[in-house]
């Protein structure tokens, strides 16, 4: 494996490539947070549209006297809540505690607590995402519903991605500086 040149590798960085850099104009945090509060909805609708089609789920085609084998119960929401608790420990974090340092904030116990914070949000939102897979695979896929009701679980994962992408849009949008930003010291 070839090594990159001296000149070209800095030290400090953690990503080898570094991240694309792309411009959205003055408005890119406008733009980055109506995308994130966008993936929010989303994904709300996507587990919203299976409980109203659960609440209504009639037996499979050509079989009208059974019941309907599955219906969404409060497991199925779950991951969904435990996914929605992580997005707003997230969110309610301090993004310059996380990045600062001691001698910032004048305590070093503060910026520790901020990234405590951070971690527990993320495992909670890891936490929704696998529950929602698990949830999928142990009650829908394994027993072998028909298609119709293995949508409930699917639409249950697709909330919880959908959620962590609005996270990371949102955690992005909210970094980035704004044209009509003004840094004042004295």
């Amino acid at each position: 494996m070839p090594s990159l040149p001296p000149s070209s590798y800095d030290p400090r960085r953690v990503c080898l490539n570094p991240f694309p850099d792309i411009h959205f104009g003055k408005h890119r945090r406008t733009v980055g947070v109506y995308l994130a509060g966008g993936l929010f909805a989303l994904a709300n609708w996507f587990f919203l549209d299976a409980c109203i089609l659960s609440a209504h789920a009639k037996a499979p085609w050509g079989q009208p006297d059974t019941p309907a084998p599955v219906h969404v119960t409060f497991v199925d929401w779950l991951p969904g809540l435990c996914s929605l608790l992580g997005f707003l420990v997230i969110n309610l974090i301090d993004k310059d505690r996380v990045r600062g340092d001691a001698d910032t904030f004048g305590d070093a116990r503060a910026v520790w607590r901020a990234r405590l914070f951070l971690f527990i949000g993320f495992a909670l939102m890891a936490g929704g995402m696998a529950g929602s897979a698990a949830v999928l695979t142990i009650k829908y896929v394994l027993p072998a519903h028909a298609d119709q009701f293995k949508y409930y679980g699917y639409a249950s994962v697709a909330q919880n991605l959908a959620l962590m992408l609005s996270v990371v849009v949102l955690w992005i949008a909210q970094n980035t500086s704004d044209d009509y930003e003004y840094n004042v010291t004295l």
